[in-house]
């Protein structure tokens, strides 16, 4: 068994390793079952946890190094979009992230190969000090490709939006402002148009008397 300091302590009993880890307010614990006899620790588990997770997460930072990112550039991109594609690779080195630079020709563009060196050139001298160039900008195919790779983190500039900046959240409002919003968002009620009363008029004439002067007979005098 191994004791807390890492020492031999030699072959004991089941029950004489449980006292001891009591006597020293610590845990038991089983490192190779598979062993004759097994062999047993006694170590801090929640403590031994902790250092493991913190281990864990320092080897996640790390891991960035292995990833790659590709940003797409184009010969006629606009400036504004151009800073916007800088800004995400800006984001991506500070993120121990290598990042591939991939800018294709269309159509009679390859007769300007010129025009998408002048925007790579550019590209590059922006990240400048956030990253560098693996190899020189070459011309593959109909496109040109470079590589970046990270500064080191104490050469490197810090990220201007800041590391794990959020988007901005919108204001809250006070209580009267959100009863003016919530009174202004409610839809007035829809006015039934008004009735409109129709006035036919009263007749004088009775059923008897328009019976009568529908009578075809009644203008014919009376022959006996």
């Amino acid at each position: 068994m191994i004791g807390v300091d890492s020492s031999q302590l030699g072959v004991l009993s089941l029950g004489d390793a449980l006292n001891l880890a009591r006597t020293h307010g610590v845990d038991l614990v089983e490192i190779a079952p598979n062993a004759t006899p097994p062999v047993c620790r006694l170590v801090d588990f929640g403590k031994y946890r902790y250092e493991q997770a913190k281990r864990d997460k320092a080897s996640k930072k790390h891991q960035h190094a292995n990833k790659v990112k590709e940003v797409q550039l184009s010969p006629k991109i606009d400036p504004h979009d151009l800073g916007v594609k800088v800004q995400h690779a800006v984001d991506f080195l500070c993120e121990d992230m290598k990042v591939k630079i991939t800018l294709k020709f269309r159509g009679r563009e390859m007769a300007h190969t010129e025009v998408g060196f002048k925007v790579i050139n550019k590209f590059l001298e922006d990240i400048a000090p956030y990253g560098h160039p693996d190899f020189q900008a070459k011309l593959i195919g109909r496109g040109i490709n470079v590589m970046i790779s990270p500064l080191p983190r104490n050469k490197r500039a810090k990220n201007p939006r800041g590391e794990g900046a959020l988007p901005p959240e919108a204001p809250e409002l006070d209580g009267e402002e959100a009863e003016d919003e919530e009174s202004s968002q409610k839809q007035e009620p829809k006015r039934q148009p008004n009735a409109v009363a129709i006035d036919r008029g009263t007749s004088s004439e009775t059923d008897e008397d328009k019976n009568f002067t529908n009578n075809p007979f009644a203008q014919l005098e009376a022959r006996r």
